[in-house]
């Protein structure tokens, strides 16, 4: 039984044994460089930096890219079904009721977020 979890465990050692090795490395080897003032600061192209590094964004956009990815998800979901309708429809209709529910429930959460102005920008 142990011969057939041997492989595995061998390569958890290695994996493991990599990277604590890659790790000590580069503590030791890291060291090496001295810091400094000038080190340290933010290149701009020979200016010197001013503002915040990273720009704030609205929570609407966010939020917008969230709504878009989830009805994104509904094609990525619907395309199979519709390479299959064709076929599977004259069999049952049940494939036909379970993409009405599906799109029935997101249509739903559409309403909602326009109801509560998630797809206005200008708010």
């Amino acid at each position: 039984m142990i011969r057939d979890y041997l492989p595995i465990l061998l390569h958890i050692v290695v994996a493991v044994g990599f990277a604590v090795s890659a790790l000590l490395v580069s503590v030791l080897l890291g060291k090496a460089g001295k810091r400094s003032r000038i080190k340290d600061s933010a290149y701009e192209c020979g200016m010197l930096p001013q503002g915040e590094a990273q720009p704030r964004f609205s929570v609407k956009f966010y939020l917008v890219a969230m709504l878009f990815i989830l009805f994104d998800l509904e094609i990525v979901f619907m395309y199979p079904w519709a390479v299959v309708y064709k076929e599977s429809v004259v069999q049952s209709k049940t494939i036909l009721w379970s993409m009405l529910s599906f799109v029935s429930i997101l249509m739903v959460g559409y309403v909602y977020a326009l109801k509560k102005g998630a797809l206005e920008w200008k708010k």
